[in-house]
């Protein structure tokens, strides 16, 4: 287990935003940023994590928990035109664009569904905190046992 210090990235997103691809695009800013850098211009913060979110969504496409090696299409679904809102979201994100993102999306009628985000469009808005820990690193490998692209968590250098 490797801890360091953590620094917090907030940032809101717009009506018809897409929330992974601004996920994704916003952890790569993370690790991007001037004061993230050393003096050679090596990446300091190479892991960012979903510290809380809130907002809605007009549409989202969600993995469901059946997915495995073999079959990693496995329960796509797919809910356009459908407002949901977010209850939760949690996810890692390492360079490279490469992440693992959950979420949790409450309907009109209260009803609760969840799984692994593919996409989402934003409604009305999303209020998101990415955080970052120095000194250590996040990276996804391929795991023989799972058939995925797992988190291997490391101390940077």
């Amino acid at each position: 287990m490797y801890s360091g210090n953590v620094r917090g990235h907030a940032f809101r997103m717009r009506p018809d935003d897409s929330l992974m691809q601004t996920l994704k695009q916003s952890a790569e800013t993370i690790f991007e940023e001037p004061e993230q850098q050393q003096a050679d211009g090596k990446s300091i913060a190479k892991s960012a994590f979903i510290m809380t979110a809130v907002g809605s969504l007009s549409s989202v496409t969600l993995r469901m928990a059946n997915a495995d090696a073999n079959n990693k299409d496995n329960e796509i679904k797919v809910f356009p035109d459908t407002k949901f809102e977010i209850v939760s979201m949690t996810g890692t994100f390492a360079p490279g664009r490469k992440c693992h993102v959950h979420i949790s999306l409450s309907d009109s009628t209260g009803a609760v569904i969840g799984g692994h985000l593919i996409e989402g469009t934003i409604y009305t808005t999303a209020e998101i905190v990415l955080g970052s820990i120095e000194g250590v690193s996040f990276d996804r490998e391929m795991d023989k046992a799972t058939g995925f692209m797992e988190l291997v968590v490391r101390k940077s250098d």
